[in-house]
């Protein structure tokens, strides 16, 4: 997607050669115009699949998965990553580390919003070692849920994440993906 390649070049900045920054459009503040081409872009990729929910983790992964879910006019699940005074006791819970926080959480889905009548597609921000991502699968597929694929905004190729989960057999679609940060350098594939 050139769109976000541009937004990437234009306010990226490389944290290190395994880490960027993109809280000018996708982990701070949110760039509604972007977010809505991302979403129509997800909603592409998957509209003949029979959607019926979009699921995703808390926080920078809402925006997306919101613009895709309106776009396919179906429902938005998201993962919470805590527990309140109110989330629901029957609920489906993963432990996973987070490869940016650089700490294990557990997120965390009620029964009630999924279930073995749902189609569903995973969003997200970025996958990195895919962690996260892993534990909504497992989540999804507890459920009995049907799932169609995942949609990421930001692959990192050269970490494992996105490739490992297409070799469990599972469709992932990137909408940019970078090959590298080395030397402060953004190089995408």
């Amino acid at each position: 997607m050139e769109l976000l390649k541009q937004k990437i070049r234009e306010v990226g900045v490389v944290l290190s050669d395994e880490v960027i920054k993109l809280d000018a459009i996708l982990n701070h503040a949110v760039d509604p115009a972007l977010t809505t081409a991302m979403g129509q872009e997800f909603a592409k990729l998957f509209r003949e699949e029979g959607v019926t929910k979009i699921v995703t983790i808390e926080s920078s992964g809402i925006p997306i998965a919101f613009a895709a879910a309106q776009e396919l006019n179906v429902p938005l699940v998201f993962a919470r990553r805590k527990k309140t005074l109110n989330t629901d006791t029957e609920t489906y819970c993963e432990r996973v580390p987070s490869f940016t926080k650089g700490m294990v959480t557990d997120i965390m889905v009620s029964k009630e919003f999924l279930n073995e009548t749902d189609r569903v597609v995973l969003i997200d921000d970025f996958i990195a070692n895919g962690d996260a991502a892993r534990g909504l699968i497992r989540i999804i597929r507890r459920s009995g849920a049907t799932l169609l694929g995942v949609g990421i905004a930001v692959e990192k190729s050269f970490q494992a994440g996105g490739r490992t989960i297409r070799e469990s057999g599972v469709r992932v679609e990137s909408l940019v993906k970078i090959s590298s940060l080395a030397n402060g350098q953004i190089q995408f594939e």
